[in-house]
């Protein structure tokens, strides 16, 4: 099946996940490594971003991801930023559940997701960003065949020290052909 994998499924993500998402978003370890700004936010702006930013774009696709042994939500991938006539699109990956972590389900998210934006919406180009010290996601973004394209330097700054942001893409015949 499309949204599945041996251990996860994909499933679109709904108002009924706001608050476990509040709950990712506010935990610093998770974001630590994916957001940008890190800040706690009120259950009525997650509320707010969910119903915009997720939700309600049309230049966005979130799905939770779904452990199939205990259907429990362990985390999201989001395509954003779609832009339908130059078939692009960003994708962002977080495993909010942290004893999911380092167990390969964020691979398996990533390459679901990958399947839908190459096989099913015809897409030729996926780009993310990475954080510099984020040497697991690098790793991983790698060998599933994203190359390094460039790097924003020094623009984050995490525990008193600054770092780049790179920047990372994979075609679609790259994506084919490995």
């Amino acid at each position: 099946m499309l949204f599945e994998s041996s251990r996860i499924r994909l499933r679109k993500m709904t108002h009924e996940d706001t608050e476990l998402y509040h709950a990712w978003r506010n935990d610093m370890d998770v974001m630590q490594s994916t957001n940008p700004s890190l800040d706690v936010y009120s259950l009525e702006e997650t509320k707010d971003f969910v119903d915009q930013v997720i939700l309600g774009a049309h230049s966005a696709k979130s799905y939770i991801m779904v452990d199939k042994t205990n259907e429990t939500p362990i985390g999201v991938v989001s395509l954003i930023l779609i832009d339908y006539k130059n078939r692009n699109a960003e994708c962002i990956i977080d495993i909010g559940e942290k004893e999911y972590w380092g167990k390969g389900y964020g691979s398996e998210g990533l390459k679901l997701l990958l399947d839908y934006a190459f096989y099913e919406m015809n897409l030729h180009r996926v780009s993310l960003k990475v954080f510099s010290f984020n040497d697991r996601a690098i790793h991983l973004y790698k060998k599933i065949g994203f190359e390094q394209e460039g790097m924003i330097r020094e623009c984050l700054f995490r525990k008193g020290k600054w770092y780049d942001i790179i920047q990372m893409g994979i075609l679609q015949d790259e994506y084919f052909n490995q």
